[in-house]
C-alpha cells in the first residue's frame, strides 16, 4: 500500500492541481460545517453527521471523531476506491477536512453567523456542495458514505444512490432523536442541496441537447447543420416499422441556444420531418470539452 503511495506520478503537474482541488474542497467542507451546520445543529449524514451528534453527548472534538470513524471504512474499502490513486485523494481530504474542522474553532464563533434555520440550511448546503464537488473534480471522494456506499453496491449489490441515501438516513434520523425533529426535516434538507451543489461543481452545470431526426432530405439537413451550426452529424440506419422503408436517423449534439436555430433549419428544408430533441447531461469531444485533458 505504502508504495503505492510514492509513485513517480503523485509528483506531476495534474496530480498536484487534483492535490490542491481535494485540500480547497475539504477547507471549504469544513467552513461549511463550522460556520452554519454545528451551530444550527442540522446534521448532514455521514461520519461527519455522526460525530456531530457524538459532539453533541460527550464534547469530543467533531475533526477527530471524523478522523477516527473514517479510519475503519477506509481500510475496508481500499480496494473499492478505484486504486492508489483514489486512496490517496480521499485519504488526504479526510485527513484535511479533519484538521480544519477543528482548527476553525479557534476563529469562527461557536454561534455561527445566524441564527436562521432557513439560511443555515441553504448555505450551509451549498458550501457543502461546492467543498464536495471540488473533491470529486480532483479525483478523491470524502470518505464516510462515498465508502460505505461503495461497499454496500459491492457486498450487496446495493446502487451507490440508495447506498447513499441509507446512511445517510440513518444519519439523519439519530439526528432527529438528538436535536429535534425539526432540525432532521431541515438536515435531508441540507443532503438535497449539497447534492445538487457537488453535482453542479463536480460535473458543471452546462446541459447539452441532443436531435435525432428522421427527413426524406437527409443530404441537405446534413449538410445545413455542418455549415450554418457547424455541428457534426451521425447518420444512423433506420426502418420505418409501419411502412417498411429505409429512412435514415440524423443524430447530433447541440447547445441549448442551438435549438430554435436547429429548428428553423429543418423546418426549411423539410417541413414535415420528424424530430425529437432529448438532453443530454455532459459532451465530451469535438466541438466540445476535450475528453483527455492535455
Amino acid at each position: 500500500m505504502l508504495r503505492a503511495l510514492l509513485t513517480p506520478a503523485a509528483f506531476s503537474r495534474k496530480t498536484l492541481q487534483e492535490y490542491l482541488l481535494v485540500a480547497l474542497g475539504a477547507f471549504i467542507q469544513a467552513l461549511s460545517m463550522r460556520l452554519f451546520l454545528v451551530p444550527a445543529q442540522l446534521v448532514s449524514g455521514g461520519v461527519s453527521g455522526a460525530s456531530q451528534i457524538i459532539n453533541f453527548f460527550t464534547g469530543w472534538p467533531i475533526g477527530l471523531m471524523v478522523f477516527v470513524g473514517n479510519v475503519p471504512l477506509f481500510i475496508l474499502g481500499w480496494q473499492y476506491l478505484g486504486g492508489a490513486r483514489f486512496a490517496k485523494r480521499t485519504a488526504l481530504a479526510i485527513a484535511l477536512f479533519s484538521l480544519f474542522t477543528d482548527g476553525l474553532v479557534w476563529f469562527i464563533p461557536a454561534e455561527g453567523v445566524t441564527s436562521d434555520l432557513v439560511l443555515d440550511c441553504l448555505y450551509g448546503g451549498i458550501l457543502l456542495g461546492v467543498g464536495l464537488g471540488l473533491v470529486y473534480r480532483g479525483q478523491g471522494t470524502s470518505g464516510g458514505s462515498d465508502i460505505l456506499g461503495r461497499i454496500l453496491n459491492h457486498r450487496l449489490g446495493i446502487s451507490i444512490s440508495q447506498a447513499y441515501l441509507i446512511t445517510d438516513t440513518l444519519v439523519v434520523l439519530a439526528g432527529g432523536f438528538a436535536f429535534s425533529w425539526e432540525k432532521a426535516l431541515y438536515g435531508l434538507l441540507v443532503i438535497y442541496v449539497s447534492g445538487l451543489a457537488a453535482e453542479a461543481v463536480s460535473e458543471g452545470s452546462g446541459v447539452f441537447r441532443t436531435a435525432l431526426i428522421i427527413t426524406q432530405h437527409p443530404d441537405e439537413v446534413t449538410h445545413s447543420i455542418m455549415s450554418v451550426l457547424e455541428r457534426g452529424v451521425t447518420i444512423l440506419p433506420g426502418t420505418g416499422a409501419y411502412t417498411g422503408m429505409e429512412r435514415p436517423v440524423l443524430y447530433c449534439v447541440i447547445t441549448r441556444s442551438e435549438v430554435n436555430p436547429l429548428k428553423e433549419l429543418v423546418r426549411e428544408i423539410d417541413p414535415r420531418a420528424f424530430m425529437v430533441i432529448g438532453q443530454a447531461h455532459e459532451a465530451l469531444g469535438e466541438g466540445f470539452r476535450p475528453l483527455v485533458k492535455e
